[in-house]
């Protein structure tokens, strides 16, 4: 961790230790995902994969009922709500780690935590109306994610003058609305968002230069994971991105990432621990 940092968030009574990198287990319960869409839609394979990615090495459990890949619909609220919570109070009680809930809308944020989870991860940084209201009030740490556009649009003609800066402006915004209303500083993580609104050269130069984001002071969480640039890059299927995906968790914690959010957990968690043995290393 880069020193000044916490070391540790209170995620709805469950601990999340930060003071080495961590691994954040991807749980889709969507149908349309771009990776793993409709693999874990029933309650009991969700409990069964959750179970699966801790005893791999996750530390915090990602559980998301709306597809966020590029040209993805929005999911009513009503589907987004039955799709989660269910799953959220099943793994309550048979996880030991935290429950994170992958959502931009304030009544699944409240129905979420109300269900189990203890950290909000929010694509739109809480720019929906009513979002910052319920974080606050909910009391749970929040992950702020940079999106150029929405889900429906955000890769037709992403476009910036300086990529780096303004993905950190924009979160370095998103971190004063949230003290603003209320949340504290040390309950606030920042995400780059790779992939989300950005071409293949912004997000290399994102990951490139992702030592200025962790230097503004907050715990950077990173999704990586067999996104579309390793495709675009490699010309590799979604089931053959393993090595890539590693490769970039591997330089995401070199430079400072303090969450790592992955589809593959034992083997990202793995790479990260031995990457992190070096680092640590006088």
């Amino acid at each position: 961790m880069t020193a000044g940092l916490q070391t540790a968030l209170d995620c709805g009574g469950k601990s999340l230790d930060l003071a080495q990198p961590r691994i954040m287990g991807v749980l889709n319960i969507t149908p349309d995902s771009f990776s793993d869409g409709g693999d874990f839609f029933s309650l009991d394979r969700a409990v069964e994969r959750a179970q699966q990615m801790v005893e791999d090495g996750a530390a915090i459990i990602d559980v998301g009922g709306e597809s966020t890949r590029p040209g993805a619909a929005a999911v009513p609220l009503d589907e987004e709500l039955r799709r989660v919570v269910p799953v959220i109070e099943a793994l309550r009680p048979v996880l030991t780690v935290p429950i994170s809930i992958d959502t931009r809308k304030p009544e699944v944020m409240r129905a979420a935590v109300a269900a189990g989870a203890g950290l909000i991860n929010d694509v739109n940084a809480l720019q929906a109306g009513g979002a910052l209201e319920a974080a606050a009030g909910l009391d749970v740490p929040v992950c702020l994610m940079h999106m150029q556009g929405g889900p429906e649009t955000m890769q037709e003609k992403p476009a910036y003058r300086d990529v780096v800066a303004e993905v950190g402006d924009f979160l370095a915004a998103r971190v004063a609305a949230c003290l603003d209303a209320g949340i504290a500083r040390e309950r606030i993580l920042l995400d780059p968002g790779f992939g989300f609104g950005k071409t293949v050269e912004h997000n290399l130069q994102l990951l490139r230069h992702l030592d200025r984001l962790v230097a503004r002071g907050f715990p950077v969480l990173v999704g990586l994971s067999r996104k579309s640039l390793i495709g675009k890059l490699l010309d590799l299927p979604v089931d053959r991105r393993l090595a890539p995906s590693i490769a970039l968790a591997v330089l995401a914690v070199w430079q400072g990432a303090a969450i790592v959010r992955a589809h593959d957990v034992r083997a990202t968690s793995e790479a990260i621990r031995m990457c992190q043995a070096v680092r640590a290393t006088q």
